[in-house]
């Protein structure tokens, strides 16, 4: 076990929209230490959807983000010697990296040519309610739900 818990880092918000939320997905979305690129694809993002939608691409963004995360989920419990699903309430902290994460990987598989075009469509179809992070989501409530069951299990 730790002594101490870890402190908290402090994150700067992004240079365009002042927003911390936005670093800190730029931060998940960034591969081997290249920020100002992970920058770019996001703000062409966020201008593709204003351009499809009509509406505030920081908006949309905020909408989809909220649209795929998760209340619940489930963990796995030893109890004398089976493993139990047990649905457990999400902390928001987790909640957020979890919808944030969901969102940039399953806006990696798509289909589109280029990233920013993927995690575009990502944002466009999770803010609406549809898409594959939306779908995650809900799978991950069903299997909270099939699983309340064993919810006295609670660690």
């Amino acid at each position: 076990m730790r002594k101490s818990k870890p402190k908290k880092r402090i994150i700067l918000p992004d240079p365009k929209f002042n927003d911390t939320q936005v670093t800190r997905f730029v931060n998940n979305m960034m591969l081997d230490g290249k920020k100002s690129t992970a920058y770019s694809i996001f703000y062409d993002a966020v201008e593709l959807v204003e351009q499809k939608t009509q509406e505030s691409g920081l908006e949309a963004w905020k909408k989809a983000l909220n649209n795929v995360m998760p209340a619940v989920e489930v963990k796995s419990r030893r109890v004398g010697g089976a493993n139990f699903q047990v649905p457990m309430e999400v902390r928001p902290e987790r909640k957020i990296a979890l919808g944030m994460k969901w969102l940039i990987s399953y806006a990696r598989k798509r289909g589109e040519k280029t990233m920013y075009e993927k995690l575009a469509g990502e944002i466009i179809s999770a803010s609406k309610g549809e898409g594959a992070a939306v779908k995650k989501k809900e799978d991950t409530h069903k299997m909270a739900e099939a699983n309340k069951a064993f919810s006295h299990f609670r660690f």
